[in-house]
Order: structure tokens, then sequence, then C-alpha cells
């Protein structure tokens, strides 16, 4: 009997030891998860309104910690409206559109908002009558971290195109003919 007790507490033994390195495991892909810093905007052609309407969407992690670096260790982006609006201002100074002249589209903050994990700051503008197409500068939160990727796609002109954001890269183009790709 003692080697039977004996092999179940070594098979015990070796299940908790896979079940922890097994939980470790998943601990540590999902810290890893979180370190990716990452936003998703999109710019929409809207026939409707004959405006060009953007939409980022950070997610609410990021802007958590972001906010305590940009304006003070204290400030809350969930509940405190001031913050949220000092955020998407800060999104707003950080985000530009320009047509292939290098003439920037004015953009208007229409608004922000906390959705479940997610904080969007929403700009429009004019969607000029003859537009070839669109130079986009998109650095936030690539101040306060260079792996921020920042993507864009870009829809309602043409097929859907999509901009990234990584490393040094500044100003990002799309062409909406032939003859710019």
């Amino acid at each position: 009997m003692t080697n039977k007790l004996s092999i179940v507490k070594q098979g015990g033994f070796a299940l908790f030891a896979m079940l922890l390195v097994a939980g470790s495991m998943i601990y540590s892909n999902a810290a890893q998860a979180h370190q990716i810093k990452a936003a998703i905007t999109t710019v929409l052609f809207n026939p409707r309104t004959e405006n060009i309407e953007v939409m980022h969407r950070f997610n609410m992690h990021d802007a958590e910690h972001a906010v305590k670096v940009l304006f003070e260790k204290n400030a809350d982006i969930i509940d405190d409206k001031g913050t949220q609006q000092a955020f998407a201002d800060y999104v707003g100074k950080h985000f530009a559109l320009l047509n292939i002249e290098d003439e920037s589209l004015p953009l208007t903050q229409v608004g922000f908002e906390v959705e479940g994990k997610h904080f969007w700051v929403y700009q429009e503008t004019d969607q000029p009558p003859a537009l070839e197409g669109l130079k986009i500068r998109h650095d936030a939160l690539r101040d306060l971290w260079p792996s921020q990727v920042n993507t864009i796609n870009v829809e309602g002109n043409g097929p859907l195109k999509t901009l990234t954001f990584t490393d040094n890269v500044t100003l990002l183009e799309v062409g909406f003919n032939a003859s710019h790709h």
C-alpha cells in the first residue's frame, strides 16, 4: 500500500508542478499582452454629412497610465471629466490630417467617452471637394512609449486603406486616385 501511496503522491506532485508552470506561463503571457501599447483610429468619409469623421479608440488601461504621466499622478480618466477633456485635447494636438499639398485640414473636437475598456475621442472636418489623398500624423502616446503602435483605417473613399505608425514613422500618406499609392 505504501508504494501505491508514494506513486499517488509523486503523481499528484507532478500534476501540481505542471499546473504551477502552466499557470505562470498564462500569467506571463497576460502580463506581456498588457505591454503592447496600441490604438485604433478610423478616418471615415461620411457621404451623408460630407464630413471626414475621426474616431480614436485607446485602451483604457493605456489611457489610465498615460494621464498619470502626462498630467498628474492622481489624474482619473475613468471618472473625472476634466482629465477626460485634457486627454482628448492631448490626442487632438498629436493627430493631424493634411492634403497632398501639406495644407492642414482643421479638425474640430466633437466629443469623447469612456466605453467599457476603451476611451474614445471624436473629431471631424469638412470634406474638401477635390481631395487626391491625405497625409496623416498620429503620434498620440508615442512620446510616452516608443513602442506605441497607432493604426488608422481610412474608409468611405475607395477601398479600405490601413496605415500603421510604428518606430520612427511620423507621417503616412494615402491616395484616392490611380496616381497615388
